[in-house]
């Protein structure tokens, strides 16, 4: 579903950056320690001001103080338009509800409980099918 909407989004000439939660951290904990240069000055600025950021397997990361950190000015800098433009955050993940709670204290849960729409989606797994 975030590959269909990302690539209708394209075609309209938007912006759409598609990561990995354990990824997109790692790269922005790396940048900022001086770790990583292969997204040069722009990688914080791209996730922030992107059209749409897709951040897919949310709870597959290890979490620590500073992913917790990073991700909640994420979050919290694309709800509120801190970035002074229009941006939208799909998150796919496995966790329930109370799930991100636990797993990312209740400012980050309260703001994607608060903030997001969340729809389930059921039945069988298309990647276990597809390797029968």
């Amino acid at each position: 579903m975030s590959n269909c909407i990302a690539y209708e989004l394209l075609k309209k000439g938007k912006t759409v950056l598609y990561q990995t939660a354990p990824v997109l951290l790692e790269s922005v904990i790396n940048f900022k320690l001086g770790k990583s240069e292969n997204w040069g000055d722009n990688l914080v600025k791209s996730i922030l001001d992107t059209d749409l950021l897709i951040i897919d397997d949310l709870g597959t990361e290890t979490m620590n103080s500073m992913k917790l950190s990073e991700l909640f000015t994420i979050i919290n800098t694309r709800i509120l338009n801190l970035n002074n433009k229009i941006t939208k955050t799909i998150i796919s993940t496995n966790l329930s509800i109370n799930d991100i709670f636990n797993n990312y204290q209740d400012r980050i849960g309260s703001r994607i409980a608060g903030y997001y729409d969340i729809y389930y989606f059921f039945g069988d797994d298309l990647r276990l099918k597809k390797s029968k």
